[in-house]
């Protein structure tokens, strides 16, 4: 991706979230639905931004793969994709501290440095599951361009039933999206310019 095209990526993102804070309240009104969890279809989407997915199917494209050109660095970035964008959302959490919207019915709340400063436990923004489905999504997408519809669709639908459930405000949701999909565009990026260091030293 070049600058340009960073730098508008950049503006569309940033676009993105302010609309969607403007639509917070809204969402929290109307997009409401407390058993989503309880329907299979609710439990695979929400599984879908959670590493117990991701993980096994690191190792299932490891063990195709191995042994082939690419193979490793495949399987590498499908697990580290979503680890890492879920580690950064972690600590922006710890940066932010805007709890869940159900804390405080549809408010905006948040919670003071000096109490529990290193627990993100309650607190939404961005949502994890979000941004690890999103980044799984996008090595998916890299990887296999032809499940890119399919892959972002499973990722958005997770997104959703966090909302559904009242765990996240909508804006929440949208940062973490934004979130896992850069997360990948820099470590793709990494990757490439070492497979290049390394094919040039060679």
């Amino acid at each position: 991706m070049s600058r340009t095209h960073t730098w508008l990526a950049l503006i569309a993102a940033a676009a993105a979230t302010v609309a969607t804070l403007l639509l917070d309240p809204w969402a929290y009104n109307h997009l409401v639905m407390p058993s989503v969890y309880d329907h299979d279809w609710g439990r695979l989407l929400r599984v879908y931004g959670s590493l117990v997915l991701w993980a096994p199917l690191a190792l299932c494209v490891w063990v195709e793969a191995r042994g082939r050109a690419g193979g490793d660095r495949k399987a590498g970035l499908l697990l580290l994709g979503p680890v890492v964008a879920g580690a950064v959302a972690e600590v922006v959490k710890l940066v932010v501290r805007r709890e869940r919207p159900g804390l405080h019915d549809g408010a905006y709340a948040f919670r003071g440095f000096g109490d529990r400063p290193f627990y993100t436990g309650d607190i939404g923004f961005p949502s994890s599951h979000a941004m690890v489905a999103f980044a799984g999504a996008a090595v998916l997408a890299r990887l296999f361009p032809r499940t890119a519809p399919v892959v972002y669709l499973l990722a958005a639908g997770c997104g959703l039933t966090r909302i559904l459930a009242r765990a996240h405000f909508a804006s929440d949701v949208v940062a973490g999206a934004i979130g896992g999909w850069a997360v990948v565009a820099l470590l793709g990026r990494w990757l490439d310019s070492s497979s290049s260091k390394r094919g040039a030293g060679a």
